[in-house]
């Protein structure tokens, strides 16, 4: 059996990518095979071999599986501006189909623990249509979401909780990740977020300027129920 989840934000820049390689790690750990996917990275940089985002790359350092980058990353796109927008830009058209698609394909190969994370918030646009929110509903994913430890967070994890369950979507747990070396009142923002959210907190993550995944995972718990042959979705490999 595998598991799997889709890693989501309260907006972008709240450590979605260091939260899912610390998930990751942790799983590692635990004696699991892990693989990750990242359909659809804006902001890369050109190199020899292409363009390359830097949050896929971590997650190919994070996992155990050997994957190609772009198996981990299959839409990677130059401009550090919303999907829909970069990918006009090249004349591109992005659907949640072909991205649902490829995802499936790494969630297929069976590993013991997968993420599939998203970019952004939970609504950003995929197209004029679609957002990757609808991707998550293709998938029917169980849910991680990273909420950012800064002013306004609060209203911004529960407007995203409430869009999640709207979606039909089960939210597996919470992360708070301090974005920040200091943030006032930061524990009683984190026990009022506690309060509210329908799911267990599985880590507060500190202020880590380096952005060290490794270090990251001293502070995360897997979801609940996971480990080898059983969590939130599973797969009969």
């Amino acid at each position: 059996m595998t598991t799997a989840y889709f890693v989501a934000g309260t907006d972008t820049g709240v450590g979605k990518t260091l939260v899912a390689a610390a998930l990751l790690q942790r799983a590692g750990l635990a004696g699991m095979t892990t693989a990750a996917v990242k359909p659809v990275a804006a902001g890369c940089e050109v190199t020899p071999d292409g363009l390359r985002n830097e949050d896929a790359l971590l997650l190919q350092r994070a996992i155990s599986f050997n994957l190609a980058y772009d198996q981990i990353n299959p839409v990677a796109l130059a401009l550090a501006i919303a999907p829909h927008l970069a990918a006009a830009e090249t004349g591109r058209t992005l659907t949640v189909a072909a991205l649902a698609d490829h995802c499936r394909g790494i969630l297929d190969l069976g590993a013991d623990f997968t993420l599939v994370e998203g970019a952004g918030g939970w609504r950003v646009p995929v197209n004029r249509d679609e957002t990757l929110a609808d991707l998550a509903q293709y998938l029917q994913l169980p849910v991680v979401l990273v909420v950012a430890m800064r002013l306004g967070c609060i209203n911004h994890a529960l407007l995203t909780v409430e869009a999640i369950q709207r979606d039909g979507l089960s939210l597996a747990g919470w992360v708070a990740n301090s974005v920040t070396p200091a943030m006032d009142r930061l524990r009683e923002n984190i026990d009022t977020l506690r309060s509210w959210l329908p799911c267990p907190l599985l880590a507060e993550v500190p202020f880590l300027p380096d952005q060290d995944y490794v270090q990251a995972a001293e502070f995360v718990s897997l979801p609940p129920a996971t480990g080898p042959g059983s969590s939130g979705r599973q797969r009969t490999a």
